[in-house]
């Protein structure tokens, strides 16, 4: 660990970020880190006392520098707190360009300036994104995440001037040279601005990206995978019986414009999350919807059918019992309106001595989600029990043991 990087860094970041460098402080506060956050065991008894030793050593190179002042514990030579010498801070920050190659403000001051020049202008959403940089600039601020501004304008000025006809990873490909880089990467963020300029927030039952269908965009045709207990009767009179392929069928999803009817005759309907699950899934009583993630526009067009022919069915979803796995359940019951009702996901699942093996520990960021969906009675109990024990678990185990 490079403490001298990290400390200057740390240090320069919480000062551009602070209302002194952009002139609107009421009071004056010095800009200070505590040596704790750089190494968080630096106060402790069993803390490495070379990582305390070479982060001491980088603070004294500091101060020497004239970059910062510390102060110690009460009459020990603990460092309790280090502060920045604060009109020391263009030469602080020429000074980590020239060694660690930081990027100071004005040079990224200098680079959303080349955006708003080169973006600015030709298209109503990348104006509107660009005006925004502009206040920001105006304000003596950075935007957040800066550096990643220029895929979003290009994305825009792209998709709101396209006159052909493009499938989603085409229009990837003429972006940004890679045809999923649109869709992994900036998707959600180009949807959002394009309906913020057009004043259009997503319906509840609409999905973010079929705005992009009036500029032409399309996804790639999806096929719909299917099997138990139904009778697909076409326009034309024909119908399919589903039984007969007990491994189930797929077809793509344009092919439901041509459904005249679809009728259940088992006694429940589940969307399956994953496809190993999926090939599992086998009842006589029931009919399994291979869904794959959060619920596409054609999936969700589709279930709305099979739920209107056949409403007295049971509905219910089967997925990993994680934060993914119930946001995919609440956005499947949104989108369609159909009271899916959650199968096989609950704490007995997770107390089950068959899958313990396969239990796994929480991410921040899980917990950060299942703390939200907490608030959900459907989901309350089955959160806060994750949470309690740090748990999660995926759905194949428990499809391979059921089916």
């Amino acid at each position: 660990m490079d403490y001298e990087e990290k400390l200057l860094t740390v240090l320069a970041e919480k000062y551009r970020k602070s209302k002194k460098d952009q002139g609107t402080n009421a009071t004056w506060r010095r800009t200070k880190v505590c040596p704790s956050q750089l190494y968080k065991n630096y106060s402790r008894n069993d803390g490495d006392m070379a990582q305390i030793e070479a982060l001491n050593q980088a603070i004294l190179q500091c101060r020497d520098k004239g970059f910062v002042t510390y102060e110690t514990e009460g009459f020990s030579s603990e460092i309790q707190s280090v502060y920045l010498v604060d009109d020391r801070i263009e030469e602080l920050e020429g000074y980590l360009a020239k060694k660690y190659g930081y990027e100071p403000k004005p040079a990224k001051r200098q680079k959303i300036e080349r955006l708003i020049a080169a973006y600015g202008g030709y298209s109503p959403a990348a104006d509107q994104e660009c005006k925004k940089l502009q206040q920001a600039l105006d304000k003596n601020r950075i935007p957040a995440r800066y550096d990643q501004i220029e895929e979003l304008l290009k994305a825009l000025v792209f998709i709101e001037t396209n006159e052909k006809e493009l499938y989603l990873r085409e229009a990837s490909l003429l972006i940004y040279g890679d045809s999923k880089y649109l869709e992994e990467n900036t998707l959600g963020s180009v949807c959002k601005a394009i309906r913020s300029c057009l004043s259009r927030p997503c319906g509840e039952a609409e999905l973010e990206d079929e705005i992009l269908e009036e500029y032409h965009i399309l996804r790639e045709k999806q096929k719909l995978c299917l099997k138990g207990e139904m009778t697909l009767r076409m326009a034309s009179g024909r119908e399919l019986e589903l039984g007969m392929f007990p491994n189930g069928i797929e077809f793509f999803a344009d092919e439901m414009k041509q459904m005249e009817q679809i009728r259940v005759h088992a006694s429940f309907f589940t969307t399956v999350e994953n496809y190993t699950s999926w090939l599992r899934c086998h009842r006589a009583d029931g009919v399994y919807f291979y869904l794959g993630g959060y619920a596409a526009r054609h999936q969700r067009d589709f279930l709305k059918k099979v739920y209107s022919g056949n409403p007295l069915v049971d509905y219910q979803h089967f997925g990993d019992i994680d934060a993914g796995g119930l946001y995919i359940h609440e956005h499947l019951c949104r989108v369609t309106g159909i009271p899916f009702q959650l199968y096989r996901m609950s704490c007995r699942e997770l107390e089950d001595t068959r899958f313990q093996s396969c239990l796994h520990s929480l991410t921040e960021q899980d917990r950060i989600r299942l703390k939200s969906l907490r608030k959900q009675k459907i989901y309350r109990e089955l959160a806060a029990y994750m949470l309690e024990r740090n748990v999660k678990l995926e759905q194949e185990i428990i499809s391979y043991y059921e089916y």
